[in-house]
């Protein structure tokens, strides 16, 4: 089983924005899900651990790899899935996973072909193998991209935002693909949409202003909230009042006006009644903690 660990990595860019400050993590095998807002610091983070740009301070190990000391160790044994996924005009399926091969040193023509098609069948793209991937839908590239993610039998894969922009069933296909790539490795799954956690990841982060404001199961902290989310409907010229006079942690609109969940060790009075507290619960009221 290999492990990651992060230990104190701190970014900051040029124009003042500290991207990471003194994160910290130690992540095993399976799928972990790293939560945030955008502009968090996710890919940040992805990007160093991924060797694409250096840290200003800090350490990172896989197993016994001194990531920023030898990152070309780290590249051997990482497959990586940015958020935008680009490829070249008018190659087909078949031939981008050919030359990602070649590139991760794969010489022998035979071995690179066996393992490209057993790739494709695996992403379920056998059949589109001649096709140009310019033409596939957005799932369809995003599965392209989790095959050459997979080329070198990577210990570590990082997949940055992976389903924004997918749609339902696109977005169910590549949700059953990770599941069932991380049970073998471990498997970082960075993402603003709460609901990608929540099915598919054992243990998480979530992450605010280059900080780790909470790391642990979904389940343990569902936990702590038990019995503290209140919810109500209201009309939406209340919504001020509500929020200057309870601790209100999300509001959506429902029929046409806003309901709201509130935080609260109490019954916070007529009108609220109690929910079981969702991921999405905690993810505002985590990030509301970092933005006070």
């Amino acid at each position: 089983m290999a492990t990651l660990k992060v230990e104190n990595l701190s970014k900051e860019y040029a124009n003042g924005v500290k991207a990471l400050n003194n994160v910290s993590l130690e992540i095993s095998n399976g799928m972990f899900g790293l939560l945030g807002p955008n502009g968090a610091g996710k890919s940040s983070f992805m990007r160093t651990v991924a060797t694409l740009q250096d840290a200003d301070a800090g350490s990172i190990f896989l197993d016994d790899i001194d990531v920023m000391a030898d990152p070309v160790a780290l590249r051997k044994v990482l497959g990586y899935l940015p958020q935008e996924f680009g490829v070249y005009p008018r190659i087909t399926a078949e031939q981008l996973l050919d030359h990602v091969a070649v590139l991760k040193g794969i010489q022998n023509k035979g071995e690179r072909k066996e393992l490209v098609h057993y790739l494709l069948q695996k992403v379920n793209l056998y059949e589109k193998r001649n096709k140009s991937v310019k033409g596939f839908s957005g799932g369809m590239k995003q599965r392209v991209g989790i095959a050459q993610a997979l080329i070198g039998n990577p210990k570590l894969i990082i997949v940055d935002e992976p389903t924004a922009g997918l749609d339902p069933g696109e977005r169910n296909r590549f949700h059953n693909l990770l599941a069932a790539v991380g049970e073998e490795v471990i498997v970082i799954l960075s993402t603003h949409i709460v609901d990608d956690v929540r099915e598919l990841c054992v243990d998480m982060a979530i992450m605010n202003k280059g900080q780790i404001v909470y790391k642990g199961t979904p389940d343990a902290v569902l936990e702590d909230l038990k019995g503290m989310v209140w919810q109500k409907s209201i009309k939406r010229q209340e919504l001020d009042t509500y929020q200057q006079n309870y601790k209100v942690i999300s509001d959506k609109m429902v029929a046409g006006n806003p309901q709201i969940h509130i935080l609260s060790e109490h019954h916070p009075g007529e009108g609220f009644e109690q929910v079981s507290p969702s991921l999405e619960d905690v993810f505002f009221t985590k990030i509301d903690e970092v933005n006070a």
